[in-house]
């Protein structure tokens, strides 16, 4: 019978929680289609949004580092055909749509005041009629984005400047009266009734008692992650810890997680049953990606540098002159380290992509990884439609990775 692992090395850890990613399997050679896109969601949970574009859209990069090229629209597609939604699932998310279940707790908490947010709470409080005014007209007329309602006579200034349609639609938004059907080609929601955007199947689908979600959540926590501790457990659907923790004890007497010890890790860490521990860490992952800084791989800073004693702090609002990396930086995965990471932008006007900077990780060779991560570079820049590559002189890798790629 094959041995019960009760204690892992730091390898096995890895080889664990880079299977779950999505990371194990090989790409294939034609452009992945909309449902391995919705596979990939699945499989992850949680895909995070954001806004910054200097690359691509964050949300893209985790889907080309699995599956390498795929159709673009892929996400539009999915929330349209209802096999995707958005909702606050880590941060800003695309998210399985049979999950929505799960979130409608945190969207009753937020509806009768139980969970108070800044800004949204305290508006509806002081403009109810307002609030209601706006969902009344969606109810009537349609989707809507927040410029169509908007009331704004001044130029908008700093990207949280909503004026108040914006600020009420996203109050209906976080308490789950209205969802967004799509984004527009400014990246802003389409809010609508969740009755015309969700599947029937999923409207009619009962609501789970806050308990019963925060588990469920806590247990496909685990799964997407391969190991976690309870920190990385609770922060991959953004619990608080001190409210997981129960629900973690809960799981592991019911036989849900079972507890095992990692090689230099000083908390506890769980597997879920369903894993076959001893299948996988015996497989080696022989994976090159490029990680967007918010991929669900790497946007808990505290587990990358426990399972890849790798530290990581994203420097977009860092002041130019303190940065020490870059401003878009993207940890470069190669086998089952990370072994540095590349400053890089789109310049969409010269059809070039651009690494502004490329640095390695103490201790790696470049000789043994620029191959690979220049094949990776030299596929971002076909995904992306653009021509040519650059790559600049900041870092101990530039010059390695500015010999391996084609002028």
């Amino acid at each position: 019978m094959p041995r019960r692992l009760d204690a892992l090395s730091i390898s096995e850890a890895r080889r664990l929680a880079l299977t779950a990613q999505g990371f194990g399997a090989t790409r294939t050679a034609a452009a992945s289609s909309t449902s391995d896109v919705v596979a990939l969601i699945r499989q992850l949970g949680v895909v995070q949004i954001d806004s910054v574009n200097v690359l691509v859209r964050s949300q893209e990069l985790p889907l080309f580092a699995r599956l390498g090229n795929h159709d673009r629209a892929a996400l539009t597609n999915a929330t349209a055909q209802g096999k995707i939604f958005e909702y606050w699932g880590h941060e800003a998310a695309h998210l399985p749509v049979e999950i929505q279940p799960l979130f409608r707790w945190k969207m009753n908490a937020a509806r009768t005041g139980k969970v108070k947010h800044w800004g949204l709470t305290s508006f509806y409080r002081e403009n109810k009629s307002y609030v209601h005014r706006v969902l009344k007209h969606i109810e009537t007329n349609g989707a809507v984005t927040a410029r169509v309602l908007s009331t704004r006579s001044t130029k908008k200034g700093t990207w949280w400047d909503w004026d108040e349609a914006k600020t009420a639609l996203e109050y209906l938004f976080l308490t789950g009266q209205v969802m967004a059907s799509g984004r527009g080609s400014d990246f802003a929601r389409i809010y609508d009734l969740p009755e015309r955007v969700l599947p029937a199947r999923i409207v009619k689908r009962a609501t789970p008692t806050e308990h019963e979600a925060r588990s469920e959540l806590l247990a496909r926590a685990a799964i997407a992650q391969g190991i976690a501790t309870a920190d990385d457990l609770a922060d991959y659907y953004r619990q608080r810890l001190s409210a997981a923790k129960p629900h973690i004890a809960e799981l592991v007497e019911d036989g849900v997680l079972r507890e095992v010890s990692v090689e230099g890790w000083r908390d506890k860490a769980y597997v879920h049953r369903a894993t076959n521990m001893t299948a996988l860490v015996a497989k080696p992952v022989r994976a090159t990606a490029l990680l967007s800084p918010f991929d669900s791989l790497v946007w808990h800073r505290p587990r990358n540098e426990r399972l890849f004693g790798f530290h990581y702090r994203i420097e977009i609002y860092t002041p130019k002159p303190k940065r020490r990396f870059g401003y878009y930086v993207l940890p470069v995965l190669c086998g089952e380290a990370l072994v540095g990471r590349l400053d890089m932008k789109a310049d969409r006007a010269t059809g070039t992509l651009r690494v502004e900077g490329a640095y390695l990780e103490h201790g790696v060779s470049a000789s043994k990884v620029v191959a690979p991560v220049a094949r990776e570079v030299r596929s971002m820049a076909k995904w992306l439609a653009l021509e040519r590559v650059v790559v600049g002189r900041r870092g101990d890798f530039a010059r390695p990775l500015r010999i391996a790629l084609p002028k």
